[in-house]
């Protein structure tokens, strides 16, 4: 069974920073890559940053690289991801998800939590 659950959400000011967490089943977190991705009302869910679960590397998408990182915790069955310098435009329903697809070019969402909110304003 895939099952995913999200925390850290919140509020913080522009500027600041905030970790969000995600533990996974064992299943799934030792089967599928991980990633984070992010909605806003009336657009379609962005892929964030991914990490893969057979080496360890890593996918950015434009808008969060050298600002966001993203981390496996093998121990803890966890996928963190560090977010630095936030801006307005961060705001978001951050959702945890197991890959489909890792690729050069991005990642595929496969299976979904419920998601966490990002609120950043001053």
């Amino acid at each position: 069974q895939v099952q995913l659950t999200e925390s850290g959400g919140g509020l913080v000011q522009p500027g600041g920073s905030l970790n969000l967490s995600c533990t996974v089943s064992k299943v799934a977190f030792d089967y599928w890559s991980l990633g984070w991705f992010r909605q806003v009302p009336g657009k379609g869910r962005e892929g964030v940053a991914c990490v893969s679960s057979v080496d360890d590397s890593k996918w950015y998408g434009e808008d969060v690289k050298g600002r966001f990182t993203i981390s496996r915790d093998v121990g803890n069955r966890t996928v963190t991801l560090h977010m630095n310098n936030l801006q307005s435009d961060d705001t978001a329903l951050y959702y945890c998800a197991t890959v489909l697809l890792f690729q050069v070019t991005g990642c595929t969402g496969n299976h979904w939590g419920q998601g966490t909110q990002v609120t950043v304003s001053s």
